[in-house]
């Protein structure tokens, strides 16, 4: 690496102070822009859903930026999302003006993920143009619904021609000290929302009312009964979550007249969302109720090869550490990007994203950067089709 890397807390710092709650848009993205143009980067920016704030169909903006390399040059992919959580209350300081306490960077995003973001900014200004293409997938909706996000980018990107042949994702995978965790696969995740009718009527004369709940129950208990895998050889079992019960009902002394609960599922690849959503329809169906499934993506692997040796190479260069490959955790806009290329995601420590004061350790930046710049490097010198 080179001597003069860009400094990864100040470009953090500048993601930090543009407040970019779920959907993001504007002021972040500038920031983000007047880094890559001076880099060589073209930038394209563009804004999906015309709905109200607050709506899954509020806008998003996205942006993609490419500095090609060479004609017939490999092409790497840095993938991420500038939108974060809403900070909450209680914060030491402003979630959005920067801090540094100690050796911590404090701010809403610091870790999840515009420090990542950062650190890929400083890692392209290390690898030269003749080495190959590189290319930023960044969207404003990876926190919220995730429909005007990243999916709409890899639409602009086949209309466009571009295929990258191998993409990083900077989520914070990284679980006790930087560099200890890889993400080689999802999970795959569906709720299900599950309905039962009645007919509402007086506690005290049953034979004149319907009361769904006794059937919800019988619902809810079958499926919190199932047993749907024991795991394989990377993913760990599926498991099924109720996460709300719910009866329209005020009174105590009224039988209602309908009762609903939602499901969480989250599943290996020996399932899709439509397998599980069919078996599931069919126990509220037995039972009298219906079911409705909003399936959020199917699992994915990368399976270990080229790609992930190169990952671990380069964290182990920096670190000395060897990271453990893993599928372990929640979802994240890899589970579209599978489709483009082989993806895998590694980035910075997770113990405070999301959280209260979130904050980063000013020297993982650095180090984060000069992976990326390695992992960025190898990537593009990979020959032919070794992932």
């Amino acid at each position: 690496m080179s001597q003069t890397m860009l400094d990864v807390a100040d470009l953090a710092k500048r993601l930090i102070a543009a407040p970019s709650v779920t959907p993001a848009t504007g002021a972040v993205f500038d920031a983000l822009e007047a880094m890559l143009v001076p880099l060589g980067f073209a930038v394209h920016r563009f804004t999906r859903g015309e709905g109200p704030a607050g709506s899954e169909e509020a806008p998003v903006e996205n942006l993609f930026a490419i500095r090609p390399g060479p004609e017939g040059s490999r092409h790497f992919a840095f993938a991420g999302h500038l939108d974060v959580v809403p900070p909450g209350e209680g914060w030491a300081s402003d979630p959005f003006d920067p801090q540094v306490r100690g050796e911590l960077l404090h701010g809403r995003g610091a870790v999840d993920m515009k420090g990542a973001i950062a650190a890929m900014v400083a890692a392209a200004a290390e690898v030269p143009a003749e080495a190959g293409t590189i290319s930023f997938i960044i969207t404003g909706d990876e926190e919220g619904p995730a429909l005007h996000g990243t999916r709409a980018l890899i639409d602009y990107m086949t209309a466009e021609g571009i295929q990258p042949d191998l993409c990083l994702v900077g989520e914070p995978t990284s679980v006790n000290r930087l560099g200890d965790m890889v993400k080689i696969g999802r999970r795959g995740s569906v709720n299900i929302f599950i309905d039962v009718e009645g007919t509402q009527g007086h506690v005290a004369y049953p034979h004149l009312a319907d009361n769904p709940l006794p059937r919800l129950v019988a619902i809810l208990a079958e499926l919190d009964a199932l047993t749907l895998d024991t795991g394989t050889r990377w993913f760990q079992p599926s498991n099924l979550e109720i996460t709300e019960i719910t009866a329209p009902n005020r009174a105590h002394n009224v039988i209602p007249a309908a009762g609903s609960a939602r499901i969480s599922i989250r599943f290996n690849d020996l399932h899709t969302g439509h397998s599980l959503s069919e078996r599931v329809m069919a126990i509220a169906e037995r039972h009298g109720g219906k079911a409705r499934p909003v399936i959020s993506g199917e699992p994915f692997l990368t399976e270990p090869g080229a790609f992930s040796k190169l990952v671990s190479a380069a964290v182990e260069a920096e670190t000395g550490m060897v990271p453990e490959l893993s599928t372990t955790g929640g979802t994240s806009d890899a589970r579209f990007l599978r489709s483009v290329c082989p993806v895998i995601e590694f980035g910075l420590c997770n113990a405070t994203m999301h959280k209260r004061d979130e904050a980063v350790a000013i020297p993982d930046l650095a180090v984060l950067a000069r992976i990326y710049a390695r992992i960025a490097g190898q990537a593009l010198a990979l020959a032919g089709s070794q992932e």
